[in-house]
Order: structure tokens, then C-alpha cells, then sequence
């Protein structure tokens, strides 16, 4: 980057609701309280199914993935932007920015990938039961999170520099209360349109492809289930999905108006709650969706508050779910 871009230099300056000291305010408090239990959400369910061999399971090995990722999610940003939101400092360095926004964009995209392959396994469970341990075997479900984790780490490792080397023009304050793609490449004095594209492009093949997976997924679930004469095995099937069907709709929705507008035509206040929404509000709800409405999640939690369970490799044992 040139020297005369200033930003390699001084580092940015993060606006956020500066405009709005009352705001910032509320803002800090709301955020903390979620941000807090974000992390004592996700880490409890990462805990349970580590410690509960009767979740050494697939579905509750890729569950423990998730709250991982929405732990790192949440954590890549929301710090920074709590110090931003008590004081008047709004600064960041150069480097803390690039950190950020490769962190961002590496587990953001990790996270699209594995929804897609959580809902993979619920298609596996539901329509293929009596194959499922052979079909979601302990090495197959290694290699699908590792496909994932590779997926978003080729994006991040693409698309920060070159969002992060644009030319500014000495231009150091970012309209965000974090360094996010959308307005990182706002600010560039110079054409970005091949920068968007690419972004674009990347956003196809991370959101909108694993997006259509699912709902290839849930569209031979949704066949399978309406074939189950009972009513209770069919609402059985139903509570199966559910949880996840929920999480993708929170997440996904969020995440295709803030990247799949070419030029990225969303207003500023839209992106900065947007990504409120999607980096700290799901991460959030997200334990408490997969806890409340699973029962063995809950009898998990129970059994390690009640007494000390014997500790196990996370999908050492893999056992169809109930």
C-alpha cells in the first residue's frame, strides 16, 4: 500500500454510533449482556457434549463445532467494539484490522459451509437411518469440517489483502463500528468494482451454494416425513430439524442482504445492525434454540450440573441420534 494512504500508518478510526452518545450507551449495555451470554451459552454447550458420552454423536459433534465458530464469530469483533462503545477512543491499528477482518471472513464463511453440512447429516439421519452410522462415520465427519474450515480460510486468505490494500487516499475513518468488507471497500478512492465482483463471486460459491444444499437436504426430508404414517413419528422428525432450520433461517438471512447485493447497496445503519444481528444476536439465540428444544441437550446439561460424568474424545463413539 502506499505510504500516502495513511491507514497502514495511523491505523482507522471506527465511527459507529459516535453521532449518537446515547445510543453508544444503550448499545455497550445490550452488547455486553449478549456478548456474556454468547460465551456462556456456547461454551456450555461445546462442555456437555465433550463431557456426556451419550453426545459423542455426529449431529452433537458438528453442534459443539458451531458454538465453537459462534464463539470465535462473536469474539473477532464484539471486544473491540465494546472499548469503541465505552470511550471516546474510536481508533484501531492497521494490523488490528486485518486481523479482524480476516477473522471474520475466515469463520464467517466456516460457519455457512458447516450448516450445510449439519443439514447433510440431518438428511443423512432421517431418510438413510439405518445406514447413518455408516454414512456419517468419525472420519467422514473430520473431513467435512476440515473442508469447511479450508473453504473459509482460502476466502479470508483471498479477500483480505485485497480489500485491505485498496487505496484510500489518506481516508482512515470507517462508517462501522467494525472492519467489515462492505465498508472497508466503500472507502477506497479508487474503482473496486473487480474487488466487489470478486467478493461477489465468493459469496455465490460460500452462501448461496451451501444454501442450496440445505434446501436440497431439507427437500428429501420434508418427502420423507410427509411418507411416515404416524403422527408422533412425523412430529419426531419434525423436532429433529427444527432446531436447525431455525439457526439457518437467523443466520442466512442476515448474511445474503448484507454480501449479495452487488456494490453492496445496503445503507449504513442497515449493515452496522445487520451485522449486530448476525455477529452477536445468532451466536446468542443459538445455544438456547438447540437447548430448549432438545431434549437430550437438556438431560446432558442436567447430568454434568448434577454430578461429574466421565470425560471422552468428542466423536470417539458415534452413535445414531434418537
Amino acid at each position: 500500500m502506499e505510504k500516502t494512504n495513511g491507514s497502514s500508518e495511523y491505523g482507522f478510526i471506527l465511527v459507529g454510533f459516535s453521532d449518537r452518545p446515547r445510543l453508544e450507551l444503550v448499545l455497550f449495555l445490550v452488547n455486553f449482556t449478549l456478548y456474556s451470554v454468547a460465551v456462556l451459552g456456547n461454551s456450555t454447550i461445546i462442555l456437555v457434549c465433550i463431557l456426556d458420552p451419550r453426545l459423542h454423536t455426529p449431529m452433537y459433534f458438528f453442534l459443539a463445532n458451531l458454538s465453537f465458530l459462534d464463539l470465535c464469530f462473536s469474539t473477532s469483533c464484539i471486544p473491540q467494539m465494546l472499548v469503541n462503545l465505552w470511550g471516546p477512543d474510536k481508533t484501531i491499528s492497521y494490523a488490528g484490522c486485518a486481523i479482524q477482518l480476516f477473522s471474520f471472513l475466515c469463520v464467517g464463511s466456516v460457519e455457512c459451509i458447516l450448516l450445510a453440512v449439519m443439514a447433510y447429516d440431518r438428511y443423512a439421519a432421517v431418510c438413510k437411518p439405518l445406514h447413518y452410522l455408516v454414512i456419517m462415520c468419525p472420519q467422514l465427519c473430520l473431513r467435512l469440517v476440515a473442508v469447511a474450515w479450508g473453504s473459509g480460510l482460502v476466502n479470508a486468505i483471498v479477500m483480505s489483502p485485497l480489500t485491505m490494500t485498496l487505496s484510500r487516499c489518506g481516508r482512515r475513518r470507517v462508517n462501522h463500528f467494525l472492519c467489515e468488507m462492505p465498508a472497508l471497500i466503500k472507502m477506497a478512492c479508487v474503482d473496486a468494482s473487480a474487488v466487489e465482483m470478486l467478493a461477489f463471486s465468493f459469496a455465490i460459491l460460500i452462501v448461496l451454494l451451501p444454501l442450496a444444499l440445505i434446501l436440497v437436504s431439507y427437500g428429501y426430508i420434508a418427502a420423507s416425513v410427509l411418507k411416515i404414517k404416524s403422527a408422533a413419528g412425523r412430529l419426531k422428525a419434525f423436532n429433529t430439524c427444527s432446531s436447525h432450520l431455525t439457526v439457518v433461517s437467523l443466520f442466512y438471512g442476515s448474511i445474503i442482504y448484507m454480501y449479495m447485493q452487488p456494490g453492496n447497496s445496503a445503507s449504513q445503519d442497515q449493515g452496522k445492525f445487520l451485522t449486530l444481528f448476525y455477529n452477536l444476536v445468532t451466536p446468542m439465540l443459538n445455544p438456547l434454540i438447540y437447548t430448549l428444544r432438545n431434549k437430550e441437550v437438556k438431560g446432558a446439561l442436567k447430568k454434568v450440573l448434577g454430578r461429574q460424568p466421565s470425560s471422552g474424545c468428542l466423536c470417539a463413539e458415534v452413535r445414531s441420534p434418537r
